[in-house]
């Protein structure tokens, strides 16, 4: 066996675990719940009203999110409040944001070269 497939070998557990943070992302939904998060805790049923779905779907997407460790919860008499567990998740938005930012510049570019 090679020396980078034994290494590679090694660290799969940790890319796992890293794609399972990402999988927990990969939907627009809870994009949009995060940055809610990101300005104060919230709780289930504010999240219910601002994106106009059903306390079901709502609380699937909390609990995907909470499973990979990205948000907390406290149950508060008959309410569930949650908060981010890890802030710096926003840096990654900050990186995800200027990947965008780029594109379009580039798509700028192409479209005054007339390349496109």
């Amino acid at each position: 066996m090679k020396k980078k497939q034994i290494a590679f070998e090694k660290l799969q557990d940790h890319y796992v675990a890293r794609a399972e943070i990402i999988k927990a992302l990969a939907h627009p939904t809870r994009l949009f719940i995060i940055d809610r998060l990101s300005e104060r805790e919230h709780c289930v049923c504010e999240l219910t009203d601002m994106i106009g779905a059903d306390t079901s779907t709502v609380s699937k997407h909390l609990s995907v999110m909470k499973n990979a460790g990205i948000v907390s919860s406290d149950k508060r008499g008959l309410q569930v409040w949650y908060s981010l567990k890890v802030p710096c998740i926003l840096n990654f938005f900050g990186c995800i944001e200027e990947t965008i930012r780029q594109g379009a510049r580039e798509h700028m570019d192409l479209a005054k070269s007339g390349k496109c």
